[in-house]
């Protein structure tokens, strides 16, 4: 019988996880995937949003500005990178000025610190590649930039060094209500949990549909990118929006935590978790950039990915309790910001699951600490003495970003080993540069397949399925 049995490991899910994973708890985590942060959270524009856009009073606002406010220390304790470049909003015209107006008193009333409306002139001072256009800005020093991927999975690694156990490839087919809690049946398998957490992104109203009539609906809302190269990302410093409008907040330019470019996104209704990107919304994009940043050099991109974040028709998050539902519990329609506020989300969710009945006693010994070596950003001398004793961090297997077999290695035995090719790269960045795995593609095959003992036609370069070595038989079926 588990405590709290969570249902998706996105960022909120893992966000949770690692909250209850600092109290005397059973916990599991339910992941239909076979890896972590296998939807919105690893293709978004990897931005902490100051908080200055939700509508005060609302969940969003509470939850933004506290969760940034938590990201801070978060990424400092979990070793994952974290910028705080701050963020620009941009006026265009006098109308817009007075959008501008309202986002900073929204922001004021949010308690959003620092925030600055600033002249063309002043913004420009500090952006030279902006338009000429630009006839003023909110300035927000709060905003920041992480690596959402590695944010997810430090949340849900600690997690899982804490106690709390993880079900990959367990998709949520039923839940029944019984005398202590809940039957949850994922994967196959027959769980009994005292508690629920609905944290199941775009799938959040199916997975309370089982639970109790559903008052809500997702729609799934998809944004596509351009990833550009590292020559591209002193573009620009801070993260440049656009005035946001009923379709979301523009197309944004940004620099990475890497050191490239990000340019996105559109808004485009989907049906489902359609991640296709389009020759009409990669030309959106790339049009919309170019009125904030026209000096962008599209040649450069090495990357066009899209997400598809699950907007709730309620217009806010939805998170609490069910009615009818005695111990199932909602983090849904967490969309935008939802990576920024994902553990105010798990904070304020663990404190209304303690009201409802959870006993939350505090473990005495909690580690909450994590680091993991970053080769190309040790000195030359921490470089020889890591050699020295570990010689596989001198072999590097990916030449665009510099990571090296001993990285490699310590990715596939760490908490949450990597089952696929792309598992790799978000732990250690193999495969996200210029060559976009080109060259250091078959070396992570060989090291997968030496280190788990598998064939080369077993590894996955993702999800279940997508397998890197295969071939169709005349009857249909598979043959490596």
């Amino acid at each position: 019988m588990y405590d709290v049995m969570i249902i998706g490991c996105g960022i909120t899910g893992a966000a949770m996880a690692y909250e209850l994973s600092k109290y005397e708890l059973k916990v599991a985590v339910l992941e239909k995937e076979n890896d972590v942060a296998e939807g919105a959270t690893k293709a978004n524009s990897a931005i902490l949003h100051a908080g200055y856009d939700p509508m005060p009073g609302s969940l969003m606002a509470r939850m933004n500005v506290r969760g940034v406010e938590l990201a801070r220390q978060l990424c400092r304790e979990l070793d994952v990178p974290y910028e705080p470049i701050g963020s620009l909003v941009l006026a265009f015209c006098e109308a817009q000025r007075e959008n501008i107006k309202e986002l900073y008193r929204r922001g004021m009333e949010n308690g959003v610190p620092g925030l600055q409306v600033l002249t063309g002139d002043e913004v420009r001072a500090m952006e030279p590649n902006l338009a000429q256009e630009v006839v003023c800005a909110l300035y927000a020093p709060t905003a920041a930039i992480c690596m959402p991927w590695e944010y997810c999975l430090a949340l849900a690694e600690t997690a899982v060094v804490n106690g709390v156990e993880l079900y990959l490839e367990h998709p949520v087919t039923a839940l029944k209500p019984t005398d202590q809690g809940w039957e949850v049946t994922a994967g196959g398998e027959r769980f009994e949990t005292r508690y629920v957490v609905n944290a199941a992104g775009g799938e959040a109203g199916e997975i309370h549909a089982m639970a109790a009539f559903c008052p809500f609906a997702i729609h799934p809302t998809r944004g596509e990118y351009y990833l550009m190269d590292k020559s591209e990302g002193g573009r620009v410093s801070h993260v440049i929006f656009q005035c946001p409008s009923e379709r979301g907040k523009g197309v944004l330019v940004a620099p990475t935590v890497d050191g490239n470019l990000i340019v996105g996104p559109n808004a485009q209704a989907v049906e489902g978790e359609d991640t296709r990107n389009t020759a009409q919304g990669m030309d959106y994009v790339r049009e919309r950039a170019a009125e904030s940043v026209p000096s962008i050099d599209f040649r450069q991109s090495i990357r066009n990915f899209a997400g598809v974040r699950a907007v709730a028709d309620t217009g806010d998050f939805i998170i609490g309790p069910v009615d009818g539902a005695p111990g199932f519990f909602d983090a849904a329609g967490i969309c935008s910001p939802g990576l920024s506020a994902a553990p105010a989300v798990a904070e304020y969710l663990t404190q209304l699951m303690g009201e409802g009945g959870l006993e939350l006693k505090k473990k005495e010994r909690f580690q909450g600490k994590r680091s993991r070596v970053r080769f190309n950003r040790l000195t030359a001398q921490e470089k020889r003495d890591l050699v020295s004793e570990q010689p596989a961090y001198g072999r590097v297997i990916c030449r665009c970003e510099t990571v090296t077999e001993g990285e490699i290695l310590a990715a596939i035995h760490s908490p949450i080993p990597p089952r696929s090719v792309d598992g790799v790269k978000r732990r250690v960045g193999a495969g996200l540069g210029r060559c976009q795995g080109g060259f250091c593609g078959p070396r992570v095959v060989e090291l997968l397949c030496r280190e788990l003992g598998i064939s080369p036609g077993e590894v996955l370069q993702d999800r279940v399925g997508s397998w890197m070595l295969a071939q169709e038989t005349k009857g249909g079926g598979r043959h490596v």
